[in-house]
């Protein structure tokens, strides 16, 4: 798939390159990026929830009602979790929510998903520019010249700058990232993906072997 590299003011600056189909143009695997995004999620959470059970309720330990004769249940305990501010039971604890996944797989999942955007032309490939200092609208003008901010974007840079990362904080529906930290849930979330010339070189020579 050969595509035009622009220029920061949306005209085409005459040089083509041609994306790899070792990465670009594989067969997709939908349960590979099912696979690979719900890892990514369960990432995500932090498994810090955490409710107190029977032995970690501040009462009295003290036996409420005698054993025998009252008339009622047994109870050992006002901590017992029938009585209202008593402990839980198999309340929530802190876990890791992470599984594992083989590295050809996640790898798979990435071509497929990169595969998918080839497929529908919304990879967009940018000549290298500088930001000499953070600025939202600049780079908000760019995405409008090279048509890459109807819907979320997701502009991926050879190396990091500090200075573009900065200008897309407050940009709601762009995202900066380096190419080393590209993945299948970033791909599929966005609508274009805009590449710095450069990036694909890169993803061929780390992930195209």
């Amino acid at each position: 798939m050969e595509l035009s590299v622009l220029k920061i003011d949306g005209t085409e600056s005459g040089k083509k390159v041609t994306l790899n189909e070792s990465v670009f143009g594989v067969e997709p695997n939908n349960h590979a990026i099912y696979l690979d995004v719900k890892q990514y999620l369960a990432n995500q959470r932090q498994g810090t929830h955490k409710s107190k059970e029977k032995s970690e309720v501040a009462y009295s330990t003290k036996k409420i009602v005698r054993q025998k004769g009252s008339g009622g249940a047994r109870h050992g305990s006002i901590k017992a979790n029938i009585f209202v501010g008593g402990g839980r039971v198999f309340g929530p604890r802190p876990r890791t929510y992470g599984f594992k996944l083989n590295k050809k797989l996640k790898q798979l999942a990435r071509f497929s998903a990169l595969s998918y955007k080839a497929q529908e032309n919304v990879i967009t490939i940018v000549e290298p520019f500088a930001m000499e200092v953070p600025k939202s609208k600049e780079l908000l003008n760019i995405l409008n010249n090279i048509k890459a901010n109807s819907r979320k974007v997701l502009f991926v840079l050879p190396e990091n700058s500090n200075n573009i990362y900065l200008s897309s904080r407050n940009l709601e529906n762009v995202k900066v990232i380096n190419v080393n930290e590209i993945n299948t849930y970033d791909i599929m979330c966005a609508y274009s993906i805009v590449f710095v010339d450069g990036t694909q070189d890169t993803l061929k020579a780390e992930y195209g072997r």
